[in-house]
């Protein structure tokens, strides 16, 4: 399944991994670089190993210091792990920094005006799976005082070269507001309609709302099945369902949505490509 939810995790506090990782989420990343401040960087990075080291660890992602750190380098030794099942490479502006990551899944994090300017190159880079937005760092970067129309030129391009590089749909970035819920919501489903699916989370409690938020509802399922039906019940004739035209684009639509719930109906359409699987 691909992911849904991403919670991080400090790689500092090695007693909330555990939390994390009974939370719900699709996928935790341990998180070696905001979350720990640069006198705590060896010590987080240490613990980290220590706990990947024990038989019981549960595959994470964990996201590394930027490329341009002093902290790369020995990051990059920790991710040689078998339990790390992606990197995700904050600040990523350039596939030669991507190719120095000795790791078959990456998560690019795009995050500053260079990214956004480089990613054709990096979507296209061969051990990328997903593409990451970091769209608080972006705002800083570009001097963007807002979260809402202000950055859908850019949510936008992270969704085109997602789908022109057969990944898939990217990861939106964190909602900040823990404790406000209409706005996770209101944020998640904006995400969901611009094409996004799925979502960073910087707290538990995030997490089954953002997985609900990226899940079809109960009446987009079925509207899929009376759209399915109807088609084939058509024999390839022309069809309406509640006095709508169901062409190809609305098939693959109903499809679509119906194997993201797991629905048997939903079969690949003819032709479709399928993304790269993803971690």
């Amino acid at each position: 399944m691909t992911p849904r939810s991403y919670l991080f995790v400090p790689a500092d506090r090695p007693e909330r991994y555990a939390k994390a990782l009974a939370s719900g989420a699709d996928a935790v990343i341990v998180d070696l670089e905001d979350a720990v401040a640069p006198p705590a960087k060896d010590r987080a990075r240490a613990l980290l190993a220590d706990w990947l080291a024990h038989d019981g660890a549960a595959p994470v992602v964990v996201r590394v210091n930027a490329a341009a750190t002093p902290w790369f380098d020995a990051d990059l030794a920790l991710v040689r792990s078998p339990r790390v099942a992606a990197v995700m490479l904050p600040k990523a502006e350039r596939a030669n920094d991507l190719a120095r990551i000795a790791h078959p899944c990456l998560l690019p994090l795009i995050e500053s005006a260079a990214g956004v300017d480089a990613l054709r190159v990096i979507a296209r880079a061969p051990q990328v799976q997903r593409l990451v937005f970091g769209a608080i760092d972006l705002q800083a970067d570009l001097g963007i005082a807002g979260d809402g129309d202000e950055l859908l030129l850019f949510r936008s391009q992270l969704v085109l070269q997602s789908r022109l590089a057969g990944l898939a749909p990217p990861v939106d970035g964190v909602c900040t507001a823990i404790d406000d819920a209409g706005a996770l919501d209101a944020e998640t489903r904006r995400a969901r309609r611009f094409g996004f699916g799925a979502k960073l989370c910087i707290h538990p409690r995030q997490v089954d709302a953002v997985n609900r938020g990226f899940a079809p509802s109960a009446d987009e399922l079925a509207w899929a099945r009376r759209v399915l039906d109807a088609a084939a019940a058509s024999g390839g004739g022309a069809v309406a369902v509640d006095g709508k035209m169901v062409d190809k684009p609305v098939l693959l639509r109903a499809e679509a949505l119906l194997r993201q719930a797991g629905d048997r109906q939903g079969r690949p359409a003819l032709g479709q490509e399928s993304a790269r699987q993803t971690v």
